[in-house]
C-alpha cells in the first residue's frame, strides 16, 4: 500500500498558474509510475497526466497538452503538475495516484490520494 497526499489546490483566475505536490509514503518502490486525475462536479474523472517513475516517460491527456507539465523527484518521492494558461475548465477536484503497471486508466490505478480542489475563476 502506497499513501498519497496532494497539495498545492487553491483558486486562481482564468490564465493563471498552480502547482500541486504529491507525496508518497510506504510501498513507494512497488510502483512503477505516478499519475494526475480530475473530477468536475456531475462529470466522471478523468486522465490529465502520467509520469514513469522509472524510465523518462510522460503522457497528458490532449486537453492539458502544453499547458501542463508533470515531473517527480524521486528523492522526495513526490511527483508535481505545473498547470499554466489555466481555464475555467479546468475547475476540478484534482486527485493523485500511483500505479504497479503502465496504465492510464482509472481502473489501472492501485493507490489513489484523497484529492485537491482547483477552482479557476473567469
Amino acid at each position: 500500500q502506497v499513501q498519497l497526499v496532494e497539495s498545492g489546490g487553491g483558486l486562481v483566475q482564468a490564465g493563471g498558474s498552480l502547482r500541486l505536490s504529491c507525496a508518497a509514503s510506504g510501498r513507494t518502490l512497488s510502483r512503477l509510475g505516478r499519475a494526475w486525475f480530475r473530477q468536475a462536479p456531475g462529470k466522471e474523472r478523468e486522465f490529465v497526466a502520467y509520469i514513469s517513475l522509472r524510465i523518462l516517460s510522460t503522457h497528458y491527456a490532449d486537453s492539458v497538452k502544453g499547458r501542463f507539465t508533470i515531473s517527480r523527484d524521486n528523492a522526495k518521492n513526490t511527483v508535481y503538475l505545473q498547470m499554466n494558461s489555466l481555464k475555467p475548465e479546468d475547475t476540478a477536484v484534482y486527485y493523485c495516484a500511483a500505479t504497479s503497471r503502465y496504465a492510464l486508466s482509472v481502473d489501472g490505478m492501485d493507490d489513489w490520494g484523497k484529492g485537491t480542489l482547483v477552482t479557476v475563476s473567469s
